[in-house]
């Protein structure tokens, strides 16, 4: 993961906490396969990049050992590719990522604290009363065409992009507090400030949204929405794309290969005062899935892969007399889930998203936690992830600072699954088959994005959990973007297998998946024009606790509000949590500068890795 990748993985979570806090683990030992150790020293070492002024420009200098320049990175992506390069119209994570490579924001995280730290900005001051953000930024530096990087920018960025509800419009409805919207205003080329309704303790991360170049983006703003939304798509030119982060676009081919070189304007030099990145290119092929990743990864032709459990032991057995080193990275931040689609309601032909009969079974509790108790969690664990997870109940990971750890785990327990079902009148006849109430056979689609062998797995495993309960489930595989617009654009699926990127660090990332009216709710997705039309009671006390969670400045206010949240999920049972996956990632020796974070992943500092030349690793290579 890029040091932008970082940053944009918050494209569905990207705020955060302002206080400082310590990441808490509660994961048992028993459970996880420990043959790989975390690298908690490597991390430890890592120093952020410090502000410098020389002749009159505002850089970040790396405070990391010095480097050579030259040679490329490969990394890959699993699907079909980027739907965009677009960072304001992204609605996968691939996309997110890709063009969150070219664009940096005036903020990030540091990968190992947590913390706020500088990119386009070079500092802040917020006012007593925690409403009136100053935004300092760097003086002197350049967008990659050479054009100042300036207040206008970000002004223009925030007020016609952001919050004119161009593109994709999470991070302004994430913004949205008491119904109203904070404003912007420059004070000269170098200051900004954004003055917010109320205190709002996840304002200052948001502000790592990536920054646009005016004077390029202007005249597609000026045009509209429908232009905007194809505006630098993947059919745009390389020549076409004016970027601030350490890397630009040099090539794409689809469904093989995504190219990018490095930015001769980029505003972070070493301690020699050369500027970075040391790479000259950064490349991530297209692979498909995950099992033609791992075949290019041995093959030579990628340099980082991040491991299933079940391919570690293998790769550590292969560790001492390979050209890479394996990093754990602990738990990972996002989460895996099974869903049902709660959704009673029409489409505009007067059809119903989900089937009436369907409509029951699924908005009945009783049969949601009989779902949940018959999932075998550990069992995936163990067979899946070969011992490389740990069970999850709850949205917050395990690496959570936010974690509610009175919401207790439990085990597969299919008698008490049978007993809820029996509670709501559902029945079994001499063949186990299952029945409801009146006389239908509970049958549904499964579904889960095609090439995902992990969750393709699970999918399996839940189909064959289920049918020990007597239901009929039909396991369909599709491709990811396909499924993407089943869930957030034609709501016509049953039930499905996926995951969601979070941050370990702030709740209120997750704002659109649990607000009532947010574009992300999707066990129970409304459109536009229907608002909050019929909200669940614990819809509502949902909406409640993320609002007062995010108006909320002290984290010790915050906590009980998404200790709240947790609490509901947990027991209502919208998304039911499988596993924690352990992060086991692999990256060839030759790469040095690597300081594996549990925030940030392997290479969270891109601009600052470099290929040793004279590793062992490149003359095999080389060979």
């Amino acid at each position: 993961m890029t040091g932008r990748v970082f940053r944009v993985i918050l494209v569905l979570v990207l705020i955060a906490l302002l206080c400082k806090a310590c990441i808490v683990r509660d994961v048992p030992p028993k459970i996880i396969n420990n043959n790989v150790k975390h690298q908690t020293n490597l991390a430890s070492a890592y120093t952020m990049p410090k502000n410098v002024t020389l002749n009159g420009i505002d850089y970040l200098q790396s405070q990391v050992p010095v480097g050579s320049f030259g040679g490329t990175l490969v990394a890959s992506t699993i699907g079909e590719g980027p739907k965009t390069f677009n960072p304001f119209n992204c609605k996968d994570n691939t996309s997110a990522i890709l063009s969150g490579v070219m664009y940096d924001g005036l903020f990030t995280t540091n990968p190992i604290t947590g913390e706020v730290s500088p990119k386009l900005a070079k500092g802040y001051t917020i006012s007593p009363d925690g409403k009136v953000y100053t935004i300092y930024l760097r003086h002197g530096i350049k967008w990659s065409d050479g054009k100042p990087i300036t207040a206008d920018d970000v002004v223009f960025t925030w007020q016609n992009i952001i919050f004119a509800g161009l593109g994709d419009t999470s991070t302004r409805d994430s913004l949205v507090i008491n119904g109203k919207l904070p404003t912007v205003r420059k004070y000269g080329e170098d200051i900004v400030v954004f003055v917010t309704p109320e205190p709002y303790a996840p304002f200052l991360r948001m502000l790592s949204t990536s920054i646009a170049p005016k004077h390029v983006f202007y005249n597609a703003v000026q045009k509209g929405s429908a232009y905007f939304d194809s505006f630098l798509s993947t059919n745009a030119k390389p020549k076409d794309f004016v970027v601030s982060g350490a890397f630009k676009l040099k090539e794409y081919v689809p469904a093989q290969r995504v190219v990018f070189e490095r930015n001769p304007n980029y505003y972070e030099i070493n301690t020699k005062n050369e500027k970075l990145p040391y790479l000259d290119k950064l490349v991530y092929l297209i692979v498909g899935d995950l099992n033609n990743e791992v075949l290019k990864f041995e093959a030579k032709e990628l340099d980082v892969i991040s491991l299933q459990g079940s391919k570690v032991a293998r790769y550590k057995s292969l560790e001492p007399h390979s050209d890479f080193k394996l990093y754990n990275l602990g738990p990972d931040t996002g989460t895996m889930y099974i869903s049902m689609n709660l959704n009673t309601r029409k489409n505009e032909k007067g059809k119903y998203y989900v089937e009436p009969v369907k409509q029951k079974w699924f908005n009945d509790l009783n049969f949601r936690r009989a779902i949940d108790y018959a999932v075998d969690r550990k069992n995936m664990v163990l067979n899946i992830a070969n011992g490389m997870g740990v069970p999850l109940f709850t949205p917050e990971t395990l690496n959570s600072i936010y974690l509610n750890k009175k919401l207790k785990p439990y085990d597969k327990d299919i008698n008490n699954a049978k007993i809820l079902l029996k509670k709501s009148r559902f029945k079994t006849d001499k063949k186990g088959r299952l029945f409801d109430k009146d006389g239908n056979r509970v049958e549904f689609n499964l579904y889960t994005n095609a090439g995902n062998t992990e969750r393709e797995a699970i999918g399996v495993m839940v189909k064959q959990d289920l049918e020990d309960l007597g239901m009929k489930v039909n396991f369909k595989p599709i491709e990811f973007n396909s499924l993407v617009n089943k869930l957030v654009s034609t709501f016509d699926w049953d039930m499905v297998i996926m995951g969601l990127t979070g941050s370990p660090l702030e709740p209120n990332g997750g704002k659109n998946v649990w607000l009532s009216d947010g574009r992300l709710h999707m066990f129970n997705m409304r459109t536009p024009a229907e608002g909050k039309v019929g909200i669940l009671p614990w819809e509502k006390e949902l909406d409640e606790m993320f609002n007062k969670g995010a108006l909320a400045t002290k984290f010790e206010d915050r906590k009980v509000y998404y200790d709240k949240y947790q609490d509901i999920v947990y027991t209502q049972k919208p998304m039911i949590y499988i596993y924690s996956p352990i992060r086991i990632v692999a990256i060839r020796d030759k790469f040095k500068n690597i300081y594996p974070s549990s925030l940030g992943g392997l290479t969270h500092n891109i601009e600052e890795i470099y290929v040793d030349k004279g590793s062992k690793a490149l003359r095999q290579s080389k060979k």
